[in-house]
């Protein structure tokens, strides 16, 4: 049973890959994840905010009212309460690699051009294989074009890919105009792979303070639907590798991600609520599936449910939306 899978040009050994959060904070978290069977690590996100915090272009843009971001602090940033911690993120990573024996995914979450970016140079130095640009940003200004919006993510990508020499990925919202266009660009900008997609931590309303407040909601089954959707319908046309984020809590739901053409499934929120361990009962979950159903390799599973491959490609369009109506009784 060959549960190899390649993810931005790296050949891991099975598809399960721990997206960036809190499991990744130390060695020894790190090496219970591989221990349990995970093929890489996305380490947690190093944010601008944490490098560039007096930067004005910076303010500029958190003025524009950038609410959240995943796995973000805080919604309504107050610098002097970011724990400050750049350097020691980037020695981390390094022992990372010299701890671990499977590849090691340095995070970057931020969304101005600036000196914030040099930190992706130091990732690559300290040994990562790889960069995963977590982007999001909440434009409130009406005067700001969508266009300006979507450009704002190919700079920081060009910017990023001049400085290293390693693959970079873009993890991204699903909140744009013509999302198969803007994955598009960013697979012709470099991009070497994308990940669907960003999670959004909304903020609430306190009634008895009167406060906004953060409020972290981790992901159920039902989060699968939308990367499910989007990744079958771009399997194939575009050349980067797909990775799924957010919904995916069992065997299969890695196997319909898997089937719709992603090259990874990751996961943060299950391993949140059962241990690092689940990644193990993932994996046999894959295998024992594989073996009832025939299927030998993860390579033979990809994408045999992708929009390109099924009898009914409008399945994953609005006719979809059509049936789903009128079949609830």
């Amino acid at each position: 049973m060959d549960l190899s899978t390649t993810y931005l040009g790296l050949k891991l050994k099975n598809p399960i890959v721990p997206s960036a959060g809190p499991l990744s904070r130390t060695i020894d978290s790190m090496k219970r994840l591989e221990d349990a069977g995970a093929s890489a690590i996305v380490m947690y996100s190093l944010f601008e905010e944490q490098i560039a915090h007096e930067a004005s272009e910076l303010h500029h843009y958190l003025s524009y009212g950038t609410e959240s971001f995943a796995e973000a602090l805080t919604y309504f940033p107050d610098l002097e309460q970011y724990n400050l911690e750049p350097d020691e993120y980037v020695e981390l990573l390094h022992q990372a690699k010299e701890s671990l024996e499977i590849p090691v995914i340095g995070s970057l979450n931020g969304i101005s051009v600036g000196g914030w970016i040099s930190y992706a140079k130091k990732i690559e130095e300290a040994g990562a294989n790889a960069i995963e640009l977590n982007i999001y940003y909440i434009p409130t200004d009406p005067m700001l074009a969508s266009t300006d919006v979507e450009d704002r993510y190919l700079e920081v990508l060009h910017a990023v890919k001049r400085t290293v020499t390693i693959p970079v990925a873009v993890k991204l919202s699903p909140f744009f105009s013509s999302m198969a266009h803007m994955a598009q660009r960013l697979d012709h900008a470099g991009a070497n792979a994308l990940v669907l997609f960003n999670r959004f931590y909304q903020p609430d309303i306190e009634l008895e303070s009167m406060e906004v407040k953060p409020n972290v909601l981790l992901s159920n089954p039902q989060s699968l639907r939308l990367p499910l959707r989007w990744i079958a319908i771009l399997y194939g046309k575009i050349k980067a590798s797909l990775a799924a984020s957010s919904g995916i809590h069992t065997a299969e739901d890695a196997i319909k991600i898997l089937m719709a053409g992603a090259d990874t499934a990751m996961v943060c929120s299950t391993l949140l609520k059962n241990g690092h361990e689940r990644i193990t009962e993932i994996l046999t979950g894959i295998e024992r599936w594989m073996m009832e159903h025939e299927y030998v390799s993860i390579q033979q599973m990809k994408g045999c449910m992708s929009q390109k491959s099924i009898a009914d490609p409008s399945a994953f369009e609005r006719a979809n939306y059509m049936k789903a109506l009128n079949s609830y009784k």
